[in-house]
């Protein structure tokens, strides 16, 4: 379900970053930010680094700075892909242990909890294999809304069966969800479920750049900045 893009730009992960805090939640540890009694909330499901990513965390910040609990969940219980390049690294061994089906079960024990507590609307986003996790995630009610960014191999099935409101932020270079296969799957939804949609095609990335971007890179923090703002106006308009 990855290609080599997956595994580009890795960051530097800092179990420090952000303004929130690393609660138990679901039976996950999982970054939150916002205010702890908001009735809405946003789970950012992240790409095989993690949920200790530095861009990832700034990103959740800003959403909660618009009125949302967000919540970062660790769905890789402590095993981020650190060093995919080492030769001793079975890349194939991680990604049968940290499976889409198993990220969607947890992302659904959080949601529950979530609501346990009070939350009455859930949106959620993800990057590249949380974007998978986010499509699974789709078919059923847990979440009101979704975003998916870059995401990792999907299939017109999986598309068939989305339910909710669904934004998809692609790059203009990508081996795992080429921009024309993106297209598709808008028009699967437009025309045979009804789903409200948005397909979106960033040119001059590739996989991973809303997340993966540098800070030193101009062009690159503008082209993720407009990904966030999609992003965050997408839940504001569907979770409500």
């Amino acid at each position: 379900m990855s290609t080599s893009q997956c595994f580009e730009n890795p960051p530097n992960l800092d179990s420090t970053s952000g303004a929130g805090s690393v609660q138990e939640i679901g039976g996950l540890s999982a970054y939150i930010t916002g205010p702890a009694d908001a009735k809405l909330a946003v789970l950012l499901i992240s790409d095989v680094f993690g949920y200790e990513a530095p861009n990832l965390r700034k990103l959740a910040d800003k959403v909660a700075a618009a009125g949302f609990l967000v919540v970062v969940p660790d769905f890789f219980y402590g095993d981020p892909i650190i060093k995919f390049d080492d030769p001793n690294f079975d890349r194939e061994a991680w990604k049968r242990k940290h499976g889409t089906d198993k990220g969607s079960e947890d992302a659904r024990s959080v949601i529950a909890d979530l609501k346990s507590r009070g939350v009455t609307a859930v949106g959620a986003a993800g990057f590249c294999w949380g974007g998978v996790v986010v499509v699974k995630l789709a078919k059923f009610d847990d979440i009101q809304a979704g975003v998916v960014l870059h995401p990792g191999q999907l299939s017109v099935d999986d598309i068939y069966a989305v339910k909710v409101p669904i934004a998809i932020l692609g790059a203009e270079h990508d081996h795992a969800s080429p921009p024309d296969q993106l297209k598709q799957f808008g028009e699967i939804l437009s025309a045979n479920s009804g789903v409200e949609n948005l397909v979106k095609i960033f040119p001059g990335v590739s996989h991973g750049w809303s997340v993966r971007y540098s800070a030193e890179d101009e062009p690159a923090v503008k082209s993720a900045e407009e990904a966030h703002s999609d992003l965050l106006n997408w839940f504001i308009r569907y979770i409500k």
